[in-house]
């Protein structure tokens, strides 16, 4: 059962600038639904102007980059660096496959963290810890909806 998305929580959902790959983010725009997100899915090869803009359009509730060409890294750090010249609040999110090595590869997380993103999430528990962190988002006072 999904929740009426007209007092929900905004999430914007996007790729990094060279990630082509699509099916990750059909899934994840599904998940973000079922747990009570309105979902604002900017497609594969999404410009990192184009993800500023649309999330100062929006104002969203949480941002989810997700990657699964092996240049997570690399052009997440880019992408959030350049977000939080705009807003330094906003739980920014980001998983796949961050490295050439697999999904599994975490040495880049730390990195990531330091770049300002709020979860990186890879290996064989990103989609189960990514449920979790779902969960703690919906804690929060300004979050309308409850989680599915």
């Amino acid at each position: 059962m999904r929740l009426s998305t007209a007092n929900a929580p905004v999430a914007v959902l996007s790729t990094i600038p060279s990630d082509s790959h699509t099916w990750n983010l059909v899934y994840l725009h599904l998940l973000l639904e079922e747990h009570g997100f309105r979902v604002v899915n900017l497609g594969a090869c999404t410009p990192i102007d184009e993800l500023v803009a649309a999330h100062l359009r929006h104002l969203p509730d949480l941002v989810v980059v997700s990657t699964v060409n092996g240049h997570g890294a690399v052009e997440g750090e880019q992408l959030v660096r350049r977000l939080r010249r705009h807003d330094r609040t906003t739980p920014v999110v980001i998983g796949g496959n961050l490295g050439v090595a697999g999904s599994a590869d975490e040495r880049h997380v730390p990195a990531l963290l330091e770049a300002g993103y709020t979860g990186v999430f890879v290996g064989d528990r990103a989609v189960d810890d990514f449920r979790a962190h779902l969960r703690t988002l919906h804690a929060r006072p300004h979050l309308a909806a409850s989680p599915v």
